[in-house]
């Protein structure tokens, strides 16, 4: 079977696996000492493990469920969707991507959580919709990637870490929403672009 057929096949198989794959490390980590996993910019080429381990760190029971349901949510959106296992190559990618974006934000002295992996995650679909399909599907991936821009921008990044806000029992970081945004769209863009040789691949 050719790499091309491989990458930009699967339909949904691969980006199930890696949405179970990061339930199953915030899982674990609940028995782990969050100073030894997540983001901290003094430590991040130190220990580089942490551009991953941040997204299973939480800081509470709340915002651990939050995510779960945000896991189960994104897994579902990209299996119907049916992505390729290149989508999932590009979430992947996305994971330590967006966590190391956030050494722009110095005064952010430590974050976890899943919330910037999975709004790439939301991004990754959307662009993949928009770029290679047609009619519905197409203005539903352009109505999601519009919804997620303008949440980002209505989240102000630039302001640094919100406050706790009920019934929230932890603090939002709205650079990691939009840095997973950004970086999950660029991923996104590459993994929806054609593929000469899988398409000459497939017609054999």
């Amino acid at each position: 079977m050719a790499r091309g057929v491989r990458l930009n096949g699967d339909r949904g198989l691969a980006w199930a696996a890696l949405g179970i794959a990061l339930l199953a490390g915030a899982l674990v980590a609940t028995a782990l000492p969050a100073a030894a996993l997540d983001w901290q910019p003094a430590l991040a080429w130190r220990e580089p493990w942490r551009w991953w381990s941040a997204a299973f760190v939480h800081w509470s029971a709340l915002h651990l469920a939050v995510n779960v349901v945000g896991v189960a949510a994104v897994v579902a959106w990209g299996w119907v969707a049916r992505v390729p296992a290149r989508s999932a190559l590009a979430w992947a990618a996305a994971w330590p991507v967006t966590h190391l974006t956030l050494l722009a934000q110095p005064q952010l002295a430590h974050y976890g959580g899943l919330s910037g992996v999975l709004h790439a995650g939301v991004a990754i679909v959307a662009v993949g919709l928009l770029v290679r399909e047609r009619g519905a599907r197409r203005a539903i991936g352009a109505a999601v990637l519009g919804a997620l821009a303008l949440k980002v921008v209505l989240e102000a990044p630039w302001r640094g870490a919100l406050p706790t806000v009920p019934p929230w029992d932890f603090a939002v970081a709205p650079l990691a929403h939009a840095s997973g945004a950004a970086v999950g769209a660029l991923l996104g863009a590459w993994a929806a672009r054609p593929r000469r040789g899988g398409r000459l691949a497939s017609m054999r």
